[in-house]
């Protein structure tokens, strides 16, 4: 099954989850952030570290 196909499936036991970042030593629900900020939140890149020897 294709990714869209589950989705449509499985819709209706879907729900919304919190999401929680550290701003200034508090985790807060990027929920309550203003508009700016939460652009600022989705621009954030993120990135893997590379195993040494590997």
């Amino acid at each position: 099954m294709r990714k869209d196909e589950l989705l449509k499936k499985f819709e209706s036991k879907r729900s919304r989850c919190m999401v929680y970042t550290r701003v200034m030593g508090y985790h807060r629900p990027v929920e309550s952030f203003n508009i700016g900020k939460k652009g600022e939140f989705r621009s954030r890149v993120h990135f893997k570290e590379r195993r040494w020897g590997a």
